[in-house]
């Protein structure tokens, strides 16, 4: 075919591999010949604005619960709840009862709903569609409980608190959610953060404790707010830049910083944002002590996020 742009481009055709993941990983509820089960389930999605798809193996024990009642839950993992999740998915209902993995109420519309889940949706099913293999669950949501500690100050979801726990078919791995980088169709109106670089060998976990001349605190401040915003909105390699102020002294700063690479740090100090901030607070700082730190465990991170 004579197609316009048809010069080889850089991508390699994989084949018809399906790669819509990571996808939300789920415990559906359902009861099944008079007994709760649980199963996990990789594969849902949203169809329109008022219906989901659960996409569920024939084979698995639960299908006939979810036939009969027409009803189930879609319950979110978290991480805390991810051992048991993990169970309720390697172990098949038919031989083994898994009533009692989860602690769990029945919802107001006869699903059971797992206490530890951060957010479930009881669901009714509108239509079952089949296709090679697999029974389609076409739902709608009949009621949905959230913890309250996953509810922002307006009483809305607040995915930043929730942090699902993703699942990526391919490698059979989890995967954890990451930080808000921006504002959907107002990234021209609205600061996001870029995308971050990876911890590196020779990354960067620094106490920054400075201690600031009293008249000067309000001045400060606002370099200081206005520095961390920028840095974490423009550099990738900075990770984090979370600053703390004492209650009793309020002329004590602490800033938390992590960055990415020797080299990251030196790309920040070198930048004009940190640069203004420097000389402008030159003379408002009484006392400045630079104290680098060592993670007692690596793999807990702050992420931060721009609101």
């Amino acid at each position: 075919m004579d197609k316009q742009n048809s010069t080889e481009m850089e991508k390699i055709n994989i084949g018809n591999i399906l790669a819509l993941y990571p996808k939300p990983m789920t415990v559906i509820g359902a009861e099944v010949n008079g007994k709760v089960n649980w199963l996990v389930v990789g594969h849902t999605g949203i169809i329109g604005h008022d219906r989901i798809l659960v996409s569920m193996s024939k084979e698995h024990y639960t299908n006939q619960g979810i036939r009969e009642s027409k009803k189930l839950s879609i319950n979110l993992v978290s991480r805390e709840m991810l051992p048991k999740a993990d169970y309720v998915g390697s172990v098949s209902g038919v031989t083994t009862d898994k009533s009692g993995v989860f602690d769990y109420h029945w919802g107001e519309n006869g699903s059971p709903v797992i206490d530890k889940s951060p957010l479930t949706m009881e669901c009714d099913v509108m239509d079952i569609y089949e296709t090679d293999g697999f029974d389609n669950f076409i739902c709608s949501v009949a009621h949905t409980y959230a913890s309250p500690d996953v509810l922002d100050k307006n009483g809305k979801l607040d995915y930043t608190l929730l942090k699902p726990v993703l699942f990526e078919f391919p490698t059979y791995s989890y995967i954890a959610t990451g930080e808000v980088i921006g504002k959907c169709l107002s990234l021209d109106k609205q600061p996001a953060m870029c995308a971050k670089q990876p911890m590196q060998t020779d990354g960067i976990v620094r106490l920054s404790k400075i201690e600031v001349h009293p008249e000067y605190i309000n001045e400060y401040m606002k370099y200081a707010v206005e520095v961390g915003e920028i840095s974490l909105r423009t550099e990738p390699g900075v990770l984090t830049m979370y600053a703390v102020q004492e209650k009793e002294n309020p002329c004590r700063v602490t800033i938390l910083e992590t960055y990415a690479s020797r080299k990251a740090y030196e790309q920040h100090i070198a930048s004009e944002h940190f640069q203004k901030y420097k000389q402008g607070t030159l003379r408002m700082v009484k006392n400045l002590i630079l104290s680098d730190q060592k993670p007692l465990n690596p793999n807990n991170q702050i992420n931060n996020f721009i609101q």
